[in-house]
């Protein structure tokens, strides 16, 4: 019988059936190396790639990969060796990556605004920028990328310390569809461009403002009336101009909220927090509140009595908080959904508020005692506490934190 050569058999659409039933990046990579044929099916038809390269190299990948969705070019805080990706990088892939729809260039700080002009210019399909750290960026450059890439649903500018409120009503007027939005650490973002963002993108879901401290109540509730029923995480940890007011109006109109961030804002306290636990019993997952001082037992207890599908509750450094927070948590077989709790530096909770917190938490994983002078491993084992097998206990803080909280 005579042998028939596989490539003889299988036609290109057999071949690409056969890739994509190719669960790992190593298999698909193995099958690129069978033939020049099958090395060019596997180039088409990948998505994904992470690369370091100069413009001739990201030439000849373009050329390559024609069908490449997902670009990433991110440089690590250890590695962030200068210029890394530059301007003419970029004038590179706006022109050969013309299917882009995610970039990722976090931390290239060479890039300025003429680089974005060029991304504005000829990837009009992009949906998410995450510019993070690419500290020589200005509203310029944000003003280019938001009149030609009208359907971007996540923009990333943390750090990018430029950045005013001029760039969030340009995105009002030509993103409609932004659904993510980060602006960490941009000082200059205040309660008026705020307001004019949300005038025009009113599908919000996820808004990290932390450490913005322009940023006050009128800001925030602004953001709460336009965006009530997408907003699911707002975090404004630091921004110390936030109040009750912010928290009332979270409350009252997102009722499918799900992350609050409100650490370091040290205005809030039990009134708007027991509006809070009322309004969003069935959504919150995750709240904290570390350093809010006038925080007290009787909000924490509704919290935790309200809340429960509650996983994650930062209350460090909320030193009004005893052991009373915990004396009432629900009927015998109630249970807490808790996975994640922090009560460092709170320094009247004791070894028996930690008792009556263990007997609801069976599936807690991570527990923060730090600083706290009543709770020592020595103490905790005295009292004969017995904490879930898996559960990792912080007395002194050499464990790493979990990041669902940041």
């Amino acid at each position: 019988m005579a042998s028939v050569c596989v490539n003889d058999a299988l036609r290109d659409d057999e071949l690409r059936w056969v890739l994509s039933r190719l669960d790992s990046d190593k298999d698909k990579e193995v099958f690129g190396l069978v033939c020049k044929r099958w090395l060019h099916l596997q180039s088409t038809e990948r998505k994904k790639l992470a690369a370091r390269a100069g413009p001739h190299m990201l030439g000849r990948l373009a050329s390559r990969f024609t069908q490449i969705v997902e670009l990433d070019l991110c440089q690590s805080v250890s590695r962030s060796f200068y210029p890394g990706v530059t301007d003419s990088d970029l004038a590179v892939i706006a022109d050969g990556f013309k299917c882009l729809r995610l970039l990722n260039l976090h931390n290239c700080k060479g890039i300025t605004d003429t680089g974005l002009a060029s991304i504005g210019r000829c990837l009009s399909l992009l949906q998410c920028l995450d510019v993070s750290y690419c500290r020589k960026l200005s509203d310029k450059g944000l003003s280019a990328v938001a009149q030609g890439c009208h359907d971007l649903r996540a923009l990333h500018l943390a750090g990018c310390r430029f950045i005013t409120d001029e760039s969030l009503k340009s995105l009002a007027e030509r993103c409609r569809e932004l659904e993510t939005l980060g602006l960490q650490g941009c000082t200059n973002i205040t309660d008026s461009g705020l307001a004019d963002l949300v005038k025009g993108c009113r599908k919000i879901k996820t808004l990290d403002i932390n450490k913005c401290s322009n940023v006050g109540d009128a800001g925030v509730s602004s953001v709460a009336r336009a965006c009530g029923s997408s907003l699911k995480t707002i975090k404004l940890l630091d921004c110390y101009k936030v109040g009750n007011e912010s928290v009332s109006s979270l409350a009252e109109f997102c009722k499918n909220l799900e992350t609050l961030i409100i650490g370091g804002c040290r205005d809030i306290s039990d009134e708007a927090i027991v509006l809070l636990a009322d309004s969003c019993k069935d959504s919150l997952k995750n709240l904290r509140m570390d350093w809010c001082l006038n925080v007290s037992d009787s909000s924490l207890s509704c919290v935790l009595k309200q809340c429960k599908n509650l996983e994650a509750l930062d209350i460090g450094c909320c030193e009004e908080v005893t052991d009373n927070a915990f004396g009432d948590l629900g009927s015998e077989d109630s249970v807490l959904a808790l996975k994640v709790l922090k009560v460092s530096n709170c320094p009247k909770i004791t070894v028996i508020g930690i008792g009556k917190l263990l007997e609801k938490c069976s599936s807690l994983e991570y527990l923060d005692v730090r600083s706290l002078p009543h709770v020592t491993e020595e103490r905790c084992s005295e009292a004969g506490l017995e904490f879930p097998k898996w559960c990792k206990v912080n007395f002194s803080g050499s464990l790493t934190e979990p990041d669902v909280l940041l």
